[in-house]
């Protein structure tokens, strides 16, 4: 694969990009960043990425967009240890053995475990409910085992695409654990990072991840993923909400148009 300027340009620009929203709005980036890496350097004639490379270079980009998303939410009252304790141990364990089975699938597999998780969480984001924002968190009635088993779930879905889950866990934990929003967002990143580690080591491991690409992922999600958490601080949640199902569904359009053509 030869390393020109227009590739090394047009893949920072697209971490640069993914790892903003990142940060913005508490995702892991991969929603976004594996369809541009699926289609935008082979329309632009550059690389052509099977779905493996593209699994793992996204596991890596999730892992250093997380830890700048985090470090931003590091003093705030935000990140909920709580939660993080019982979801994280659960997806790192669901993530590490979602990558290690993804070498065993197909390409169009791993496109079409995307589009159902796509899927999902649109349906997720589009549930009529409440805001939340100003309810303080009653751990009282927090469903421990409930979360965990979710986390599991998404842990194992998601580190067969090589992504954190945080555009599944955003949805879960706004719709069905009735988190409020703005310790969504921070919480979530937190658990994606916990996640990434899974996903990243099985996919090393697995030999699906290219290194030239993946460094250069992981200088603009340490630039990228701050500044998108910084904003996301001051805009209103209720269009952080509705940006995030917009993204999700115009990715599950495009996946599915695909894998049906």
């Amino acid at each position: 694969m030869e390393f020109s300027i227009i590739f090394i340009v047009s893949i920072f620009l697209i971490g640069f990009i993914g790892s903003f929203v990142s940060g913005m709005l508490g995702i892991g980036g991969s929603i976004i960043i594996y369809p541009m890496l699926l289609y935008i350097p082979a329309a632009l004639g550059i690389a052509q990425f099977s779905a493996f490379e593209v699994s793992g270079i996204t596991a890596i980009q999730v892992f250093f967009a997380t830890i700048g998303g985090v470090w931003v939410y590091r003093k705030g009252e935000y990140l909920n240890k709580i939660i993080i304790g019982y979801m994280g141990i659960s997806i790192l364990i669901g993530s590490f053995v979602g990558g290690i089975v993804s070498s065993h699938m197909t390409e169009n597999g791993i496109n079409m475990v995307y589009g159902v998780l796509a899927l999902i969480a649109v349906v997720l984001m589009l549930v009529p409910k409440k805001d939340i924002d100003d309810v303080p968190l009653n751990m009282d009635r927090f469903n421990r085992l409930l979360s965990a088993l979710l986390a599991l779930l998404v842990g194992v879905s998601a580190g067969i695409v090589g992504a954190g889950g945080a555009f599944l866990l955003v949805p879960i934990m706004l719709v069905v654990l009735r988190v409020p929003t703005r310790i969504t967002i921070a919480t979530s990143l937190a658990i994606t990072f916990i996640s990434s580690i899974g996903a990243t080591t099985s996919k090393i491991i697995a030999g699906q991840v290219l290194f030239v690409p993946a460094v250069i992922m992981i200088i603009a999600s340490l630039i990228a993923a701050p500044l998108g958490a910084k904003l996301g601080k001051k805009v209103n949640t209720k269009y952080l909400q509705w940006i995030l199902a917009i993204l999700i569904i115009a990715t599950a359009i495009k996946i599915w148009m695909d894998l049906l053509s």
